[in-house]
């Protein structure tokens, strides 16, 4: 079966923003690029791994932060996505003392021990794609995770013909965001369309595009007439495209989800991946620097808050958790609008 056409177009606007720094009541605010007080701080940034392209990516938004307010902000992280080394590394921070940690966490389960003994010691705690994490000052998110969850559901659904079955892969069952999507995308599926199905629970693929690859050889062997993939990690439509492609089904599968064209540009090319969603990693690196920085300075994060970029100039407040905080900056690329993203 050939695929249907499918309707191209970014959804939302990149993220970006940078903000004040100090801890005196005379800090500049949100947005305005430069640290006014002119007392720097130290923030440090823990991501689930380094070396991937999604957080190579997220390593320059926090670069720029430094830059743009003389703070001492840099980044850290495993050489694989696991959640001890997370907690290990974050243990290590705490004797140094930074003012702010900001984590993108692999397992929020995991990190709320070692995150409850950072903010005892006076460390502000911002996260990202963690909306359930509890020891936390803050957590920023590109958007509300099940709408997001449900715009990837609605353009795989035109692409599948409203009919069939899909796989979701996830980077691990404990990632609090990836499963907020896939729970988004299925229940879309199943309030607008009762002809798709999805095969079973989320597939972890552990941030790995070959473990993402070896599942998806296994999926066209157990589910020939699979007709769609929904990825989550970075790695993951990579990986399934990679399989796709060797056996020849670039035209009978649908594959979409959260990754970049640094990532899975060559398969949309190919015809491999037919859409990819993402936010600019760099900006929402940059987020949760400008909000720690606010936050060491005392200063109120609210519904509507400014941080001054595009895609985060007016937050949304979770209305389950009012901690979380949501901007509007997701965007979907296929090939109509690939070639504005090639720096991603």
């Amino acid at each position: 079966m050939r695929k249907l056409g499918l309707i191209a177009g970014v959804s939302a606007a990149t993220l970006a923003l940078a903000a004040c720094g100090g801890s005196s009541d005379d800090g500049g605010s949100a947005g305005d690029g430069g640290s006014a007080s002119g007392v720097d701080m130290r923030i440090v940034n823990v991501v689930k791994l380094i070396g991937v392209g999604w957080f190579d990516r997220m390593e320059v938004g926090v670069r720029e932060f430094a830059d743009e307010t003389g703070h001492d902000a840099t980044q850290t992280g495993g050489d694989d996505a696991s959640p001890e080394k997370q907690v290990q590394i974050i243990q290590d921070l705490l004797a140094q003392q930074p003012d702010a940690i900001t984590v993108v966490p692999n397992s929020p389960e995991a990190l709320e021990s070692v995150l409850k003994r950072a903010r005892d010691a006076g460390i502000i705690v911002v996260s990202h794609e963690a909306t359930n994490q509890q020891n936390i000052d803050a957590d920023i998110e590109a958007f509300d995770n099940h709408v997001y969850g449900a715009e990837m559901a609605e353009s795989l659904a035109q692409c599948m013909g409203e009919e069939g079955t899909y796989a979701a892969f996830v980077g691990h069952l404990t990632a609090q965001t990836h499963m907020e999507w896939v729970e988004g995308a299925l229940d879309h599926m199943t309030e607008n369309y009762p002809g798709i199905t999805r095969i079973s629970d989320p597939i972890e693929a552990k941030e790995d595009e070959q473990t993402a690859y070896e599942r998806t050889k296994e999926l066209l062997i157990s589910h020939p007439d699979l007709k769609g993939i929904q990825g989550s990690a970075s790695p993951d439509i990579a990986g399934a495209a990679r399989a796709i492609e060797e056996a020849g089904l670039e035209d009978q599968i649908c594959v979409m989800g959260t990754s970049l064209p640094s990532i899975a540009g060559k398969y949309l090319e190919s015809g491999a991946v037919d859409k990819m969603f993402f936010w600019d990693p760099a900006m929402a690196g940059k987020a949760m620097m400008v909000m720690a920085e606010m936050l060491v300075n005392d200063e109120e994060i609210t519904e509507g808050t400014d941080l001054g970029i595009e895609g985060y100039n007016s937050l949304k407040v979770s209305p389950d958790n009012p901690k979380v905080f949501y901007g509007d900056a997701s965007i979907a690329v296929d090939l109509s609008n690939i070639d504005e993203y090639d720096f991603i």
